[in-house]
Formats: C-alpha cells, structure tokens, sequence
C-alpha cells in the first residue's frame, strides 16, 4: 500500500477546509448536492464520450494502483536473470525448462519459452519489444482518461458557476433564493479546479509515473535475456543489469 498517497490526499483535503474553518466559513457552505451533480457528472459524461469502452474501463481499474502499485522488484529481476544465465550456461537452454513452471503467465515466462524453444536472439528481443510497447501504449491510454478529466473539470465547474448565476437573475425579485443560486456558483468552481488539481491530475500523472518504472523492468529483463541467448558470461550480465539501478 501506497502511504503517501492516501497522507498526500488527507493533507489536500484536510488544507482546504481547515482554510475555510479558519476563514470562519461553514464546512456545511461547501457540500453542495447540484454543485457535485454538476461537476463530477459533467466530467464524467465528457471523458466518456472521448474514450472508448475497453480504455474507460481500463482507466478506472488502473486507479487502484494509487493506493496498491504493482509490485516491482528489479533487485529480483535480475537475480532471476543471473541464475537463468548461470543454468543455461552450465547446462544449455533446454535446461531451462524446468523454470517455465515456476513462472505465472506473463512477460517474463514468455521469453523465457522463447528461450527455450532456441529462438534466434534478435526474434526474441523483436518479440518482446513489441510486447512492450503494446502494453505500455495501452496502458497510458486508459491513464490518460485522468488527464482528460482533469482539464475538464475547471472548464464544467465554471459551467456550474454561469448556471447558478441564471439562477440567481431568474430569482432577483425573490431574496430568498439568491443565497443559494449564488453557493451552487462559486462551490461549482471549487469544486471543478480542486477536484482537477487534488484528486484528477495527480492520479494521472502518478499513474503515468508507475506505468514507466513497469517498463523500465521489463526493459532490464529484456537486455538481460538477449545476454543469456548470446550466451554471455553470467557475470558480465549481471554488471550491465545492475547499472539500470543506478
């Protein structure tokens, strides 16, 4: 579990209406039903209509690795790559095998059969390159949604904001109502730029942050299984593997 993330959040949160506590404002001023409705509705609906369904789907699923990344061990990576080295050094490529079953499906375990199955080295890195690429394109894709959403939540909260303002010009003869036209306007507003630089933008770029350390893994495993196919020394890839940590 991510820590920061959910202390960064509180820290937003809590920065914004302990301002308007110190302010002598109402938390109460600040929870606005058609204000939200609004903004986070109208949001929605415009990120929606830019992605398709796979990617809108995708990018919702990925948000949960604010709070939960993916496990990325390059310092196991290359253990595995080291030890892989030495078997097939000592043993040849066949001897590999045997490794396939400790592997989940993925990744890894598909060069590694590459491997195995005696594919020239330059297929192989092809291979996988394309493998790389493809799910890296696919996966700053559905994370984009949260870039999206965080460029048009100041736009759809000033949206807000003119809508309660027409509120408030059709209500002019009755004093009562203009408080509350006049709170949906600018609690609109909030809304729209707080939720677009405390909460949308963040999660975009963090996303995009977690979706690159991935591939720079999946690169190290990459150079370290085109020294194993090359038949380099176990020692001399494990030294080229180490500088990625640098």
């Amino acid at each position: 579990m991510d820590i920061l993330s959910i202390i960064g959040l509180a820290v937003a949160i809590g920065a914004i209406v302990g301002g308007q506590v110190l302010e002598g404002g109402s938390i109460g001023s600040l929870l606005q039903l058609a204000a939200f409705m609004i903004v986070i509705g109208g949001t929605l609906g415009a990120v929606m209509l830019q992605s398709p369904l796979p990617t809108f789907v995708e990018g919702l699923k990925l948000s949960q690795w604010v709070i939960a990344p993916p496990a990325v061990d390059p310092h196991g990576a290359i253990e595995r790559v080291v030890e892989w080295a030495q078997v097939a050094r000592k043993d040849g490529m066949l001897a590999l095998e045997d490794r396939l079953a400790q592997l989940p499906q993925g990744f890894e375990r598909n060069g590694l059969q590459m491997l195995v199955d005696g594919f020239e080295p330059e297929k192989i890195r092809e291979a996988m390159e394309v493998e790389i690429t493809a799910w890296e394109e696919r996966k700053r894709a559905a994370a984009k949604i949260w870039d999206s959403a965080g460029g048009y939540a100041p736009t759809i909260g000033i949206l807000g904001a003119v809508l309660g303002l027409i509120h408030v010009m059709e209500n002019l003869s009755d004093p009562g109502k203009l408080g509350g036209g006049i709170a949906v306007a600018f609690v609109a507003t909030v809304y729209g730029v707080g939720t677009a630089n405390l909460i949308l933008l963040p999660v975009g770029t963090k996303l995009k942050s977690l979706i690159a350390r991935e591939v720079a893994q999946r690169e190290l495993f990459v150079d370290g299984m085109m020294g194993i196919a090359n038949g380099e020394n176990p020692k001399l890839i494990e030294a080229r593997l180490n500088g990625y940590l640098a």
